[in-house]
């Protein structure tokens, strides 16, 4: 099914009401299994989605056990039974394994119970058992009922009113283990987890020159110990899939001990907790630590996380795809036919995608099943190719082969940052570096932007000189907002001097600007005729071509976090209204997904203009608000969205329209937003698309062997982006056409899609755009795109 397939299959959500009333119709929502941070965000969607459309909600307690016991554990959620959960970890509804479900008169005694109450649609999250479950639970269904209607424990017409059941899974599990979707709820909080402990580990193990062994969950699956390595550059990794070969044990202890002469002061052993080796051993942490103080004679620790990992608040990433995935599942419950197969709401790059249910498990189990059988590229396959690139792109970082090995390619490739700083830049730096020097190239660094780069401030940057960079905030190399324009042939000469063959920029609109001044100068300096490539790296997420930026990830769990503790303080003095100003330039990704993750009342941005009127409607419904349980009220604005509608003008209008009923407070956020060490995704991603923008630079330059080749074609001169689902690099003179340059944003931005979502949520009347196919997609994308997981 192409885009263009897809968006004449959408219409708008109000236009669906009338096919997509919930009047009449219940729906259950349980959460099951292991617990994970994002599932309130996802019984919160499910909730106020289900009462937006006209449904009954009912929470189920207890997971499968409640149902099965029922009484006071199936109870009526009504609009306000959610608020102030969005930013709680674990489930308020509460999980249980349960043995009971598990046999058929467990089950029969659950239908009983949702069928006195009229529950035919249920939403389920957990893991792929707590999904298998549902799906039994449907197949049976009508058989149920029947033998319910013999033993008299319900009538004939309860059988015929209620005689199908619909199941939509969604997908929480820490551990990413199920196949079919890229991230389920609470990977990326689990991830936050791990890495505020190793970047806390660091610190003491440089102290002492230490090597540090750390267990992370993950008994069946690897993904957050691979990430989790990716992201920190961890010296050696352990996986379930993936076991190390014969005779790791000396392999391992050689690439410390070289580490340590390269004067690196500590050594960091990730192992996920099911790892195993090619006979399918476990292998423990003990058993490494015992092995690196026998070998090496190293001061070695262990360190197991344990349930720390499923703890804590949920992040940015993990409350806005609760939030959609929840209510993209009343969407899918509500389209539901009788023939209509179990399905799971999961997530497909950046878009919600409906997978079939026993596809999925099947292949989550068929991942078990090669690595019982000891088929480990299989499972290392069946994982997915999100799985299979981090694995080869850590490989590719984590060791370094010796020079004699690596074959030159005598070219030499630039690095520069440009542009305001943003989290996971350095991160970008060393994957880059490293991918080009193991590419044969010699890799130089420019400092302080394009300016420094005229004047010559270029160095080469090694192996080692980029080790501990991908945990550092801001920009190492040192980044500058100046344009090439003006100093053009100053960079040509220094272009000359340096003999660079190409260039890789890591920036923001102004390295966007800048690549484009580059490339309509290149008929001038035949200097700047090399292969270049952009990767956008900006808080604000306004790079044209890519749907989202290095940095901006990081941004969004500050504005999060910072909204919580403004949210608690309100809620303490009751009453009260918070009016925080975000960054972003014109672009309101920032204020929009900040608002979707914080649960604000309204976020005002460039892109959808306001007026004084809606400035009153949404004083009305603070109004309304404050007469509820719920006395607080949370109100986003991006800081170029209106030049007349300032952060003072709507304090100072909040104030006086609110008097006696609330009152105001006001915070900027500011340069806060910028800093800090970056988050996991932004580490991951920053890694891994700046690698692959190594990896067409080295493929650019082969197809010209030789220096006297000049690149004068457009698709020599791209930015690297994620659209959609797939990786694309796009000529930057193409993607003139789709930029708004006097607002420094692109024509047409993916986020503004969910927009109608944090209004629902938060009681506005809104037209939602949902799919009108009711078709579900196959489990593996065909085609020969490069898929954008993250």
């Amino acid at each position: 099914m192409d885009d263009d397939d897809v968006a004449n299959r959408k219409v708008s959500f109000r236009k669906c009401l009338e096919h997509l009333s919930g009047a009449g119709k219940a729906i259950g929502v349980l959460t099951s299994g292991g617990d994970a941070q994002g599932m309130n965000a996802a019984v919160r969607a499910v909730v106020r989605m289900g009462i937006y459309v006209g449904a009954k909600v009912y929470f189920i307690y207890e997971g499968y056990q409640g149902m099965v016991d029922g009484g006071r554990n199936i109870v009526e959620a009504n609009w306000e039974s959610v608020s102030s959960i969005l930013q709680v970890g674990g489930t308020i509804i509460g999980s249980a394994r349960c043995k009971a479900f598990r046999t058929r008169e467990g089950r029969l005694k659950a239908a009983q119970n949702l069928v006195q109450r009229g529950i035919t649609n249920l939403c389920v999250i957990g893991g792929d058992g707590s999904l298998t479950g549902a799906n039994i639970f449907r197949k049976e269904w009508s058989g149920l009922l029947e033998e319910l209607a013999q033993n008299g424990e319900i009538d004939k017409e309860q059988v015929q009113k209620h005689a199908y059941l619909n199941v939509v899974g969604m997908v929480g599990s820490i551990d990413n283990d199920f196949c079919g979707t890229d991230m389920t709820i609470g990977t990326d909080s689990a991830l936050h987890r791990i890495i505020e402990v190793v970047d806390a580990i660091m610190t003491t193990a440089q102290s002492h020159q230490r090597t540090f062994v750390l267990e992370v969950m993950g008994r069946h699956c690897g993904y957050l110990a691979l990430v989790s390595a990716l992201a920190c550059g961890a010296d050696w990794v352990f996986l379930p899939e993936s076991p190390p070969e014969e005779g790791w044990q000396e392999d391992m202890c050689i690439k410390l001990s070289e580490n340590r002469a390269r004067k690196k002061r500590l050594n960091i052993i990730i192992v996920a907790e099911g790892a195993i080796d090619t006979q399918n051993k476990p292998i423990t942490s003990e058993q490494i630590k015992e092995l690196v103080v026998k070998q090496l004679g190293y001061d070695t620790r262990v360190t197991i996380l344990g349930h720390v990992q499923r703890g804590g608040t949920p992040s940015a990433f993990d409350r806005i795809l609760a939030s959609r995935m929840g209510v993209e599942a009343v969407v899918a419950l509500l389209q539901a036919t009788p023939e209509t197969p179990a399905c799971v709401v999961s997530l497909s790059g950046n878009q919600a995608v409906r997978l079939p249910l026993v596809e999925c498990v099947q292949m989550t189990q068929d991942v078990q099943k090669a690595m019982d059988e000891r088929r480990f590229k299989d499972a290392v396959q069946l994982r997915g190719r999100s799985f299979e690139t981090n694995l080869n792109t850590y490989k590719r970082l984590a060791i370094k082969l010796p020079d004699d090995q690596i074959v030159k390619s005598n070219c030499n490739v630039a690095v520069i940052n440009v542009g305001a700083p943003a989290a996971g830049m350095n991160a970008a730096v060393r994957s880059a570096v490293r991918v080009g020097i193991a590419d044969g190239h010699k890799m130089l660094a420019i400092y302080d932007g394009f300016e420094g780069f005229a004047k010559g401030q270029i160095k080469e940057i090694g192996w080692g000189d980029v080790g501990g960079w991908t945990g550092q905030g801001g920009s190492i190399l040192g980044t500058k907002r100046t344009l090439p324009g003006k100093s053009l042939e100053d960079i040509a000469a220094q272009m000359r001097t340096h003999s660079i063959n190409a260039l890789l920029i890591i920036g923001g609109f102004e390295a966007y600007l800048g690549l484009l001044e580059l490339s309509a100068a290149r008929d001038r300096y035949e200097e700047l005729c090399v292969p270049m490539v952009m990767v956008p790296a900006t808080v604000s997420n306004n790079v044209p071509g890519s749907d989202f930026s290095i940095g901006a990830d990081t941004a969004l769990n500050t504005i999060t976090d910072t909204c919580d503790r403004i949210k608690q303080s309100a809620s303490g003095t009751k009453r009260r209204v918070f009016i925080i100003e975000t960054m972003g330039g014109y672009c309101g990704y920032l204020a929009n997904m900040g608002g979707l993750a914080a649960g604000a009342d309204a976020a005002y941005i460039f892109e959808e203009p306001f007026d004084i009127r809606d400035l009153q409607s949404n004083v009305e419904h603070l109004t309304e608000k404050m007469k509820t349980t719920i006395q607080r009220g949370l109100v986003l604005r991006n800081e170029s969205c209106s030049e007349n509608y300032t952060t003072d003008f709507i304090y100072q209008l909040y104030s006086e329209e609110g008097k006696g009923v609330f009152d105001c407070r006001k915070n900027v956020l500011g340069h806060m937003q910028q800093g800090g060490a970056p988050s996991p995704f932004d580490r991951n991603f920053g890694t891994k698309i700046s690698a692959r923008a190594m990896q067409w630079i080295s493929t650019k330059l082969k197809e010209a062997p030789g220096k006297g080749k000049r690149f004068t074609s457009e698709d020599s001169i791209c930015v690297l982006g994620i659209s959609k689902r797939n990786l694309l690099f796009q000529p930057v003179t193409q993607l003139r056409k789709d930029t708004d340059f006097e607002h420094r944003i692109p024509k047409e931005q993916w986020w503004l899609k969910l927009r109608p979502l944090m209004k629902i949520l938060a009681k506005y009347k809104a037209s939602y755009e949902v799919s009108d196919s009711n078709q579900l997609e196959p489990v593996h994308p065909r085609g020969h795109e490069e898929p954008a997981a993250i």
